[in-house]
């Protein structure tokens, strides 16, 4: 394989802003950045010093030719690296996964201009507004559109000389009063025309001087009589400020900003924008990125950015994000608000994103469920700080009655499952009285001394029921088996769901939403209700051969044997004499037939 000599083609590139491009063997082109300094950003890819993932090094490592353009500004790198990465695609670049056409308002260039929706833009000079991501909220305003503005849908050509020769007649349109007929000069092009501007106005979320003026035009009829027309621009404005009652989200006094937040996984980004006019969301919309190496946030966000503004031709002076962007345009202010309404926008924004990412995740999960698996496990190793994924993870729980019949139960789940199959209980046997912890060392030496023994696989997390007393225990167990290096110990107190590690003096606290911790709490749980199970049981079977213990001639031997047999006291109590000498001798036959005789005499 032929070795390319980077640092010669380092040589030939300048220390000024731009957009590099890398090419394979093959001559294709495989990856696109942008730099404030093109020689250190490429020059950044071979430092072998540099902590890269792998992803990157074998993009490097494929790499046999570089070439760059220059431009003036950090800016114009921003928006050739959009550009170039969209038309190329190449291997290694974030992909943006929108193969949708998004449809747009049309203001048609034409005599009395047509307003209505299309997926298709033809440089005729017409008006397009949007693209809109929803289209039930398109269809809304155009809604609204129809039904304060008389305006016409046919396609006829409406020229001047067309109008005036009457080569036109009113349809249905003019009679149900849904076009005021302007191909028979009922209505001036200078009316039209001031509508159409209103309508402009409207879908740039500027209603409040619309309302404005309507207000001042209703007074006006009203003062001359004229009581018909005052009525229809009444309606007319109460339309409008519906619409603008259910669309303003912060201050009137904002306007012309865009609003962007992202949301992260390992494989995905998701951006949100909004764009607000007058206070007014007028556009939204959500996006997906691939990550194709390790993007970090403020790469993704800023390569969306780019992609909203082109695809929604945004001028906004401001751009309201959720961290410092290190990007320096004198033309637009880069604002990452604390408190008042414009922190209340971002956090409208960051609801959306989070929405958007959650459905998004549920709908690969239901198709792939392996990638629920991996994701959670990827969490929980993140958040438990360990080193590596908790596959196959164990929880022990103690329980006893007063200090009588203590046991303790352990239960297994595998790739963040329950495996049932795999639960385990104990018979305490090495401890007197209610020693919980003493409980906890014996279950613990006992499981995986066992598992050594027979060469089972040792689990990469184990959860204590407990505090740090328990903790402690169970530790002391795991380094008398030489395995507590091996495996990631944590405990979990139930009052307020600490987490517990060795030799820490402070608990973790987890976030009461997060994955991870419902995980330990499901474990917790279930090992709670499995030992519960199993010591109430032997309970009840210690009560009972307590009881039968009471007849002359019935040990503790006797008793479970016969609780063994007949399965309950009741059974014992209905047998016949003979019955019961299928277990044991006619002595004890006959005393167990006389006591439970006496026993119902009694209650008589």
């Amino acid at each position: 394989m032929d070795i390319f000599d980077y640092k010669a083609a380092i040589k030939n590139i300048p220390h000024k802003p731009g957009v590099y491009q890398f090419w394979n063997t093959d001559n294709e082109l495989i990856y696109i950045g942008k730099a404030k300094d093109l020689r250190n950003r490429v020059g950044s890819y071979f430092n072998k010093d540099l902590n890269v993932n792998g992803k990157t090094r074998v993009l490097v490592s494929k790499i046999r030719n570089i070439t760059f353009t220059i431009v003036d500004t950090e800016v114009d790198a921003w928006l050739l690296e959009n550009s170039l990465i969209k038309k190329h695609q190449p291997r290694y670049n974030i992909l943006l996964k929108d193969d949708k056409t998004y449809p747009w308002i049309i203001i048609k260039n034409e005599n009395y201009p047509r307003i209505y929706w299309t997926r298709t833009i033809v440089r005729d000079g017409s008006k397009y507004l949007g693209p809109y991501a929803s289209v039930s909220m398109m269809h809304a305003i155009l809604s609204l559109i129809r039904e304060t503005y008389p305006l016409r849908t046919c396609s006829l050509p409406l020229t001047k000389p067309n109008i005036d020769a009457g080569k036109f007649k009113v349809c249905l349109e003019y009679q149900l009063g849904n076009c005021k007929g302007p191909c028979q000069n009922y209505q001036t092009e200078d009316d039209y025309a001031s509508n159409i501007e209103e309508i402009k106005d409207i879908l740039n979320g500027k209603i409040g001087t619309i309302l404005k003026n309507l207000k001042a035009d209703i007074e006006n009829a009203a003062l001359n009589m004229n009581f018909e027309l005052a009525h229809q621009l009444k309606r007319k404005f109460d339309l409008l400020e519906n619409y603008q009652s259910k669309s303003t989200v912060v201050n009137s006094s904002i306007t012309d900003i865009d609003v962007f937040s992202i949301a992260s996984e390992e494989k995905y980004a998701f951006v949100n924008f909004l764009k607000v006019m007058n206070g007014t969301i007028i556009q939204t919309q959500t996006i997906e990125l691939k990550k194709r190496l390790d993007e970090d946030d403020e790469e993704l966000l800023t390569f969306a950015i780019t992609e909203f503004r082109e695809r929604y031709s945004s001028k906004a002076k401001e751009i309201i994000v959720p961290f410092d962007i290190d990007l320096d345009d004198p033309h637009i202010k880069f604002t990452v608000p604390k408190l008042g309404e414009k922190k209340k926008l971002l956090d409208l924004s960051q609801k959306n994103v989070t929405f958007f990412k959650r459905d998004k995740i549920e709908q690969y999960e239901k198709l792939n469920p392996e990638v629920r698996s991996e994701r959670l496990l990827t969490q929980m190793m993140k958040d438990l700080r360990m080193n590596q994924l908790p596959r196959h993870i164990e929880c022990f729980d103690n329980s006893n009655f007063q200090g009588k019949y203590p046991v303790s139960a352990i239960v297994v789940f595998k790739d963040g499952k329950p495996s049932k199959k795999d639960y385990r209980h104990f018979n305490v046997k090495t401890v007197e009285g209610p020693n919980d912890f003493a409980t906890m060392e014996e279950a613990v030496h006992r499981r995986y001394r066992r598992m050594l023994d027979e060469g089972g696989e040792l689990p990469q997390l184990i959860v204590i029921d407990g505090g740090k007393g328990q903790l402690s225990s169970a530790l002391k167990s795991l380094k008398l088996l030489g395995i507590d290096k091996q495996i990631t110990v944590i405990g979990i107190a139930k009052r307020l769901e600490e987490l517990f590690y060795p030799g820490d003096q402070y608990p973790m606290y987890l976030d009461k939403k997060s994955e991870t911790l419902k995980v330990i709490q499901h474990l917790r749980d279930e090992a709670h209700r499995f030992g519960i199970t199993f010591h109430r049981k032997k309970r009840d079977k210690g009560t009972l051969a307590t009881e039968l213990e009471l007849i002359d001639g019935i040990g503790k031997t006797s008793a479970e044997k016969l609780l063994k047999y007949f399965k309950s006291v009741k059974k014992i109590r209905e047998a016949t004499t003979e019955e019961l000498q299928e277990v044991v001798n006619t002595k004890q036959a006959k005393a167990i037939t006389q006591y439970f005789t006496q026993d119902k005499q009694e209650i008589v």
